[in-house]
């Protein structure tokens, strides 16, 4: 007979697995939300939100005259190369010791050919010039995709390039997601972010494809920084404009890269055959997210007008849609 204050071996196992199975269940629910949870917890511990942080200002001084650059060419080694050389060079951005997280699109399993990622001969180029020529200390290229992490990077190339090229993958975990909330925004609050591999470098680069999107009309710049949020980011498709124009608000990179080498031009941002996209051999660079997404617009044959997030941003002081008032440098790369 069992005494009142025992409990018997097999009852005991019973309440242990049974424990460890909550425990499970729990780690998990917090894991997807930090990361990209398309169903969501109901309700995530309000001790997660104890302590807000800030994406640090990576930005460079400004130079009138070396805002944006827009170079023709096939050949995006050369296309990148003359961009950032327009704007000064790569060491005007990049110092020795510094180190360098670079921000693609890897939000999808796609193939470079498909055109729905950043293309992997950019990433490369732009990891050797960081190393070659501005003498980073090291180079990090990370995202938090939309499909398996580990796929996005594979298919995608960009993890052999980047890897190839010397730089450090950094794959999405729930430790480097910090709660932030945006000064002045009002979707951006008490949301997991990727912080803790940005916490630690100088510089930040983003480097995106120009894209057709179903929901917010273009995939540019701007729409990149999506992949630094962590999650039910999903929520936010429903008021596109503006959390596209608080995530310019929110983060201030040291230059960005957008690559209309090949444009998607319809059924994006996934896409999915080459008969979407469109050879438009342009590949543009820029310390003004907006007037560089406004320039995008071009290649997917809209205007600035017909995108609501940029004159958003604009209001809130990100930049300026109005490139041709920056003068920007155009060549042509041979």
């Amino acid at each position: 007979m069992t005494e009142p204050n025992q409990i018997n071996p097999a009852r005991r196992q019973l309440l242990v697995r049974g424990a460890k199975a909550a425990a499970s269940i729990a780690a998990a629910v917090v894991a997807a939300y930090w990361l990209n949870d398309r169903q969501g917890p109901k309700k995530v511990p309000d001790t997660f939100f104890a302590q807000h942080v800030e994406l640090p200002d990576f930005s460079v001084p400004r130079k009138d005259g070396q805002t944006l650059s827009i170079v023709r060419g096939e050949d995006r080694v050369k296309t990148v190369d003359k961009a950032i050389e327009l704007l000064g060079g790569i060491e005007r951005f990049v110092k020795p010791g510094d180190l360098v997280a670079i921000k693609p699109n890897v939000g999808f399993a796609s193939p470079p050919i498909l055109g729905a990622t950043t293309h992997p001969d950019t990433i490369a180029v732009v990891i050797r010039l960081c190393y070659d020529r501005g003498k980073a200390k090291k180079v990090i290229v990370i995202d938090n995709s939309i499909n398996d992490p580990a796929s996005c990077f594979a298919i995608s190339g960009i993890g052999k390039a980047a890897a190839e090229a010397g730089a450090q993958v950094v794959m999405p975990k729930e430790s480097l997601f910090s709660p932030m909330t945006l000064a002045g925004g009002s979707l951006i609050k008490d949301w997991p972010v990727c912080y803790e591999p940005f916490a630690k470098a100088n510089k930040l680069i983003g480097i995106a494809p120009v894209k057709n999107h179903h929901r917010s009309g273009a995939s540019m710049i701007m729409k990149n920084w999506y992949g630094l949020l962590g999650g039910r980011r999903n929520l936010f498709h429903q008021d596109i404009n503006n959390i596209i124009a608080e995530l310019a608000m929110m983060v201030k990179p040291t230059f960005v890269i957008l690559d209309g080498t090949m444009t998607m031009m319809t059924n994006g941002p996934t896409g999915g055959s080459v008969s979407d996209l469109k050879k438009t051999n342009t590949m543009i660079a820029g310390t003004n997210m907006v007037a560089t997404d406004a320039f995008g617009c071009s290649l997917l044959n809209l205007k600035p007008a017909d995108l609501p997030y940029l004159s958003i941003a604009e209001k809130a002081g990100v930049g300026s849609a109005d490139y041709e008032s920056l003068k920007p440098l155009r060549a042509e790369a041979n």
